[in-house]
């Protein structure tokens, strides 16, 4: 696995927010909203099975070891993702009913369940794991049609329709798959995923430079094998990175150094 950035680019569980996706000087990508949920569903549970994989090969020494998130053990990714996945549940019970239901109870209680569950034995964060994927998957797979056009809210206040929850859980799987560090890499990511959230990353990180004290200097990223193109910050580029999507993606996220791209790598705000 590649290393990471140092801790300040990046925040434990901090990208589960609503990213914007638009056409913002972005070439090669089409809205990220046109996957159906029921697809969307379907690559979830994919990637929940190949996480579990992985899980099922620790060994009980494993879950209490360092992830690639800083500050966090493997047994804090475990414990988010049961959480998260517990917090998605609300979301798509307020989608599915209309009772306004958030997906935390409070951001100090969240961050509380992700520290008590943590130190537990490894069969006790598989189970646990195991079991709030197969209740969230099993809720959105019954889910009515009306629930995916209600609106519901995210934990910082955001409002989004309820398909954009199958996308939430996909993100969580699949990044923090890589977080926990047993070999499951950026480059083993779902094409259709990188290709949804490659665009969406080098919006939202525009609109995060642009609020910065000190804006990222504008510059513009190619995948080598996707064609897709991006400019990243305000004004006309000055350099391009390139490299193939995943490393791209991997580097945006804050999930790799760059090592595998090309071109001067300028230092990046926080994605979430």
């Amino acid at each position: 696995m590649q290393p990471i950035l140092p801790a300040r680019r990046i925040q434990a569980g901090s990208f589960c927010g609503l990213g914007s996706v638009g056409r913002i000087r972005v070439r090669g990508v089409t809205s990220a909203d046109s996957a159906a949920p029921v697809d969307v569903i379907d690559q979830v549970a994919e990637g929940t099975a190949r996480l579990l994989e992985s899980v099922k090969g620790m060994s009980e020494t494993e879950v209490g070891e360092p992830s690639l998130l800083p500050g966090w053990t493997r047994g804090h990714v475990l414990a988010h993702m049961a959480r998260n996945a517990d917090s998605l549940v609300n979301l798509l019970t307020w989608a599915r009913t209309g009772v306004v239901t958030p997906q935390y109870v409070s951001v100090s209680v969240r961050d509380q369940d992700i520290e008590d569950g943590a130190p537990r034995p490894l069969a006790e964060q598989l189970a646990d794991v195991e079991a709030t994927a197969a209740h969230w998957l099993e809720l959105a797979r019954t889910a009515p049609e009306a629930a995916w056009t209600a609106t519901v809210r995210n934990r910082q206040g955001g409002e989004m329709p309820g398909s954009f929850i199958p996308w939430m859980r996909l993100r969580e799987v699949e990044i923090h798959h890589v977080d926990l560090g047993l070999g499951y890499q950026p480059a083993d990511w779902p094409e259709s995923f990188v290709a949804r959230l490659l665009p969406e990353a080098a919006i939202d990180l525009t609109k995060v430079a642009a609020k910065s004290e000190a804006p990222t200097t504008a510059f513009a990223v190619n995948a080598v094998d996707t064609g897709f193109t991006a400019t990243i910050g305000a004004g006309e580029p000055d350099h391009t990175v390139s490299g193939h999507a995943s490393a791209l993606l991997a580097w945006l996220l804050g999930r790799s150094d760059g090592a595998d791209l090309a071109g001067p790598l300028p230092v990046l705000p926080a994605w979430k």
